[in-house]
């Protein structure tokens, strides 16, 4: 029974030492934070406290674990300082240490146990998308900054304004620059709370501006983020469509410049294995070129398949704009198909690419007699 559990353990710790997470780490994160979570709630923590007392040494113990797996694996390849210092060294650290440091200090365990949510952070670096929000954040940075500036500009100045104007009327609520604060953070937010109110017209005058300003700050805020993020989804496409158009015979032996021409005609299409893609009989209006996998061509009597590199589909864009065969895929394969209006414009630009696509319609038309 040793002889098969050493090589799990040791594909288990290797797994660990990446700076990735594995699902034990998952697993160890969702129970610690739900116990950390019951044991808030006192009629539930006192019927099992000690489930929930189990479940938490159980889980920091696995992050003590993880922690120190790590530390000696960057030791080896020279990385520790890297590691230590990095935001993913950081939060295991924090993870491992941040309750036992508490216990020792005496802190009283229950508020001790509270620090288990920093263990939260340890998914985020597995949080899809995040990488981009990031880098949208940093190109975006000048305008997002230049909008927080007149974020405060309109808090100050509504600050004081409804100080000047209401402090006689309300003195406990408007009496100080930074009490009429609150009420303008409320208000620019439109969160509206409903504590603070102005009661004289111009008071009101102040603060309907005020609401006004704070949708369009928060309007200008998401379209920089949503034109961003539209501008790094397209930047990502366009790499990925790259990368499949350079791989296609066809297009391999253009220059940069024509293959950036040919990417942002074609778009990309992941197709699952036994995904009808041509009916026969159906109108034509795009071609396809296979960038990776299969797919099988339904011919009379026969059926042929075709690879990696190979394109299918132009027959009804030269001629007849009829399809001839039934098509779909073998197995998962990804697709770059070019449109009727974008094949037109792509032989105009490129006439040796026309001729290639024309000689293989012509000796497949051949073929299929």
């Amino acid at each position: 029974m040793s002889k098969p559990l050493i090589p799990a353990l040791a594909q288990f710790v290797a797994a660990t030492a990446g700076r990735n997470m594995t699902k034990a780490a998952y697993v160890a994160v969702g129970l610690g934070v739900l116990s950390m979570v019951l044991l808030t709630v006192n009629p539930a923590y006192e019927t099992a406290h000690r489930w929930v007392d189990a479940l938490l040494w159980a889980c920091l113990v696995y992050f003590v674990f993880e922690w120190v797996v790590r530390l000696r694996h960057m030791a080896q390849t020279g990385r520790l300082s890297l590691y230590m210092t990095s935001s993913a060294g950081v939060v295991d650290a924090l993870g491992a240490l941040a309750v036992p440091v508490a216990l020792l200090i005496g802190i009283e365990p229950k508020t001790a146990w509270l620090l288990s949510v920093l263990w939260v952070l340890k998914v985020v670096p597995g949080i899809p998308g995040l990488r981009q929000l990031r880098r949208v954040l940093v190109l975006e940075s000048g305008p997002l900054v230049s909008v927080l500036v007149i974020f405060l500009m309109v808090v100050f100045l509504a600050s004081v304004a409804e100080y000047f104007l209401e402090r006689d009327v309300q003195p406990q609520t408007f009496g100080s620059v930074p009490a009429a604060l609150w009420w303008a953070v409320v208000t620019l937010t439109t969160t509206g709370y409903g504590d603070v109110v102005p009661v004289t017209p111009l008071g009101r005058v102040v603060a309907a501006m005020v609401m006004i300003s704070g949708l369009g700050v928060f309007g200008l805020w998401t379209g920089i983020l949503a034109t961003g993020f539209a501008a790094e989804t397209r930047r990502d496409n366009f790499l990925k469509t790259w990368e499949s158009v350079s791989k296609v015979p066809f297009f391999a032996a253009l220059g940069p410049a024509a293959i950036a021409d040919v990417t942002h005609m074609l778009r990309t299409m992941e197709l699952p294995a036994r995904t009808m893609i041509i009916r026969k009989g159906t109108q034509g209006d795009c071609m396809y070129f296979i960038a990776a996998g299969e797919v099988e061509v339904d011919l009379p009597g026969k059926k042929v398949q075709l690879g990696e590199g190979a394109f299918f589909g132009e027959m009804a864009l030269l001629g007849n704009n009829k399809r001839g065969a039934n098509v779909s895929t073998t197995k998962v394969s990804r697709l770059l198909v070019l449109d009727l209006v974008d094949f037109r414009v792509l032989m105009a630009r490129h006439p040796d690419l026309a001729e290639t696509i024309d000689a293989e319609a012509k000796r497949r038309t051949l073929e299929n007699k």
